[in-house]
């Protein structure tokens, strides 16, 4: 029986290592790229959310530290990402019969203008937008607003990392 396991292992490892260097994110950043910028998203939504342009800004490369291993620059980045945020909306979804508000949405949409100085086909431009559902009879201020803002970023953020780096 032990005879058995040492060529099973044996075999699964070579297997494994065969298959090269795989990435848990899906990224595919060639070696030569080695640093990523990104410059300020300006808010330029009709309805301003203090505060909304430096946390995205911020989010988007947290979430290129955590799930890469490009260094952040300031300027001259390998990979350029840029733009501003469009929408910042709140709109009801649903009403009650005494026609108010029983749910409403909170939308962010950010136009992101991605530059590969590696590769010039990978560049983009895209529009990206997500949502959060929360009750009607409900303000959100403070951590519930935050909370909100949180979620929807990381959905962008995600999105946006797949769309340039993951290819998804």
């Amino acid at each position: 029986m032990k005879l058995l396991k040492i060529p099973l292992l044996v075999l699964v490892s070579i297997t494994v290592l065969g298959c090269g260097a795989y990435s848990f994110t899906g990224a595919s950043i060639p070696a030569s790229t080695k640093t990523f910028q990104v410059n300020y998203f300006q808010n330029n939504a009709i309805l301003v959310e203090p505060g909304l342009d430096r946390e995205f800004t911020n989010e988007l490369a947290d979430l290129l530290l955590n799930q890469t291993n490009l260094e952040l620059v300031n300027s001259g980045g390998d990979l350029v990402y840029e733009g501003e945020i469009i929408e910042y909306r709140v709109s009801p979804t649903t009403a009650t019969a005494d026609n108010t508000a029983a749910q409403n949405k909170l939308t962010i949409t950010v136009n992101v203008r991605f530059y590969n100085r590696k590769n010039e086909e990978d560049d983009l431009e895209q529009r990206f937008s997500f949502f959060k559902d929360y009750a009607g009879d409900a303000n959100p201020v403070g951590a519930q607003k935050a909370a909100l803002i949180e979620e929807i970023f990381e959905r962008l953020t995600q999105d946006i990392f797949n769309a340039t780096l993951a290819k998804w």
